[in-house]
């Protein structure tokens, strides 16, 4: 696990190319990623062809200096610098060794290359079983290609200049960058405050964005241009059009199998190795898979809270003492995790409203105390739906597909024509009913289920001067919109789970420079979840994974985890009234936030007002608001 930047001229042979000292440019970018990778750096240039290619290294396998990065191809016309891990890399090393490879070290970086010098980039990723971000320079060719891994697990930013293309695992390295303007890009900022994230390829800054997940850039002499190479659409439709035709039972079976092995690859490490455990199904399910194939006790760890209402714990405590796990337990007050809240725009460096990451950075901490390595339970829920708010979404639009659209629009006119006075008198019912009156006009379920998972509902009119761009929640998606289940899942895990999940995953994780590994995303999981009919995965009573349950019960009695699903939320509704409240008083000043003009000041005056009165619950958007304000007080504060 580490970090990556680096950047090539757009133009070779065009004046104003140049750059003085490339070398500690890249070097001043990859120093922003420490935390990525403290056990080491690295900077490849070639002085005349302008390019710059810089690591940081977080030694998980091949501790030595052969496992050091940027790394040349053994035929020397291939230099590599990577972020992740190919889980299968022993396997692909022996069927190259037998066409004649040889090898120095014991690196997944070293096969990598050489498997890429056999095969070609495309056809070498799609052999591989991992999570990677990488930057490939091709010395014959003077191509540069960017890739990142088929679920988006690991980060990559790219960002065209004047002069060149930047690439980055963070953003914080772009900034670093004489060329680089950071810009705020104000469709962008919509976009997150209708999610709290915001879904690639967009990015917080003008003329920089995300590499979606499953692609390849190309930078070459005709210009830059991306393909996909791997496609969660492909194979949620692969899924429908082929299901899986065994029984539930079956199903179950093979999923085992596949996670079985998932795991057992991921175990794969020279540091030591742990799992998070939340008590919950998927981090349960991967800790149990752990276990039975260790001959010790594996490393497993959680974070309580002195609020039961939030507070796992003792779940994970119980599930922990029946596998046998070396269990740790971190006990973090409400004071405690409130102190870590300012320091979070130090890294999430886009704007990132999730307030899970609290916790997750408290527990990444915890956990790097003892290991380098912990496997996680993420993307159970979407592949599998373990989300309360599938059937409900389903629930609710087959209430409203019995009425036209135009009766719908009409009632929907008709409410939101009550004056605002009489509306008012409903106190925090008003918003509630509102919203709602708003979702009867909408024309479609993929429309729905976008709107209900929108925090700001018209960020355009919250954001002066913003255009929404379009992003997964809004494309075009053939025979999976004509499944409900399909969509909302493939929805997911094309923005939610990378853009939110991950990123906070992998920013909590790399703060504390441990690495986290997610056995659930394999992608033969995926696209076997894929071919699962809903009946496979959601039970008549709403209750959702069922194969992971029957995976799970061979392993850990049912009453230890057949419960209400918690999520790993925090307080935020009462901190915000109480220990952080000087500090949102701070960053929610009308006077500033009206000198800045990013937003609709008075609407957040509005609801800050009626939040602390008692009069609506409005913790989610002004924690929105919180995140944004904090973020650009930190940056501006970094430039000063």
């Amino acid at each position: 696990m580490c970090g990556i930047a680096g950047f090539v001229p757009l133009h070779p042979k065009a004046p104003g190319h140049e750059i003085r000292d490339i070398k500690s440019v890249c070097r001043a970018m990859i120093d922003t990623l420490y935390h990525r990778g403290p056990d080491g750096s690295g900077v490849w240039t070639d002085e005349h062809a302008g390019v710059a290619l810089g690591h940081r290294r977080l030694a998980i396998l091949d501790l030595s200096p052969h496992g050091a990065q940027p790394m040349q191809s053994a035929c020397n016309r291939f230099v590599l610098t990577y972020n992740g891990e190919v889980y299968n890399h022993l396997s692909l090393r022996r069927e190259l060794e037998k066409r004649g490879h040889k090898f120095r070290g014991t690196s997944d970086t070293e096969t990598l290359l050489a498997a890429i010098a056999e095969w070609g980039l495309e056809a070498t990723l799609k052999r591989c079983i991992g999570m990677f971000a990488l930057a490939l320079w091709d010395r014959d060719k003077r191509t540069l290609q960017l890739a990142r891994d088929r679920m988006g697990i690991k980060p990559l930013y790219y960002a065209r200049t004047g002069n060149h293309v930047l690439f980055s695992s963070e953003t914080k390295a772009l900034r670093r960058h004489p060329e680089f303007s950071p810009q705020i890009d104000r469709d962008a900022l919509a976009l997150f405050f209708r999610h709290n994230y915001i879904p690639s390829p967009h990015c917080i800054y003008r003329n920089a964005y995300k590499l979606e997940p499953g692609h390849i850039l190309t930078l070459d002499q005709s210009g830059l241009s991306t393909r996909c190479w791997w496609s969660a659409t492909t194979a949620w439709e692969a899924g429908l059009t082929e299901p899986f035709p065994g029984s539930l039972d079956e199903a179950s079976d093979h999923l085992h199998d596949l996670l079985t092995d998932s795991v057992r690859l991921r175990m794969l490490s020279d540091v030591p190795l742990g799992a998070f455990l939340s008590g919950g199904i998927d981090s349960s399910t991967v800790a149990a898979l752990m276990q039975a194939q260790s001959s010790r006790p594996v490393r497993t760890f959680s974070i309580g809270f002195a609020d039961q209402k939030y507070d796992e714990s003792p779940m994970a405590r119980a599930i922990a003492n029946h596998l046998g796990t070396n269990h740790t337990e971190l006990r973090v007050t409400p004071r405690e995790m409130a102190e870590v809240i300012p320091s979070l725009p130090r890294f999430w460096d886009e704007p990132f409203a999730d307030s899970s990451q609290v916790p997750s950075l408290c527990l990444a901490r915890l956990t790097r105390q003892h290991v380098t390595v912990a496997l996680s339970g993420d993307g159970g829920d979407e592949l599998f739906m373990g989300y309360a708010r599938y059937p409900m979404a389903v629930r609710t639009w087959n209430l409203l597909g019995n009425l036209p659209l135009p009766i719908r629009k009409t009632i929907s006119r008709m409410g939101k024509a009550v004056p605002n006075r009489l509306m008012s008198l409903l106190g925090p019912l008003a918003s509630k009913i509102h919203w709602r009156l708003d979702a009867l006009a909408l024309p479609d379920f993929q429309s729905l289920y976008r709107y209900a998972l929108s925090h700001q509902k018209l960020p355009e009119e919250f954001v002066p001067g913003a255009i929404e761009p379009k992003t997964a929640f809004t494309a075009s998606y053939g025979k999976p919109a004509c499944d409900k289940a399909a969509l909302m899942t493939l929805m997911d895990a094309r923005a939610y789970l990378p853009d939110d999940i991950l990123t906070k995953v992998d920013r909590a994780t790399m703060a504390a420079s441990l690495e986290a590994r997610v056995p659930l995303l394999d992608h033969r999981v995926v696209e076997f979840a894929a071919s699962l009919p809903t009946s496979m995965k959601l039970g008549p009573d709403g209750k959702g994974k069922l194969p992971v349950r029957a995976v799970l019960s061979r392993y850990v009695p049912p009453n230890l985890f057949e419960r209400p699903k918690m999520g790993f939320s925090i307080p935020l509704e009462q901190w915000l009234r109480s220990d952080l409240r000087d500090w949102c008083e701070e960053l929610l000043n009308p006077e500033i936030l009206h000198g800045q003009g990013y937003m609709d000041a008075d609407m957040v005056a509005r609801m800050w007002r009626e939040y602390v009165n008692g009069q609506g619950n409005w913790s989610t958007y002004i924690w929105d608001v919180l995140m944004f304000q904090a973020w650009l007080a930190h940056n501006e504060e970094e430039h000063s």
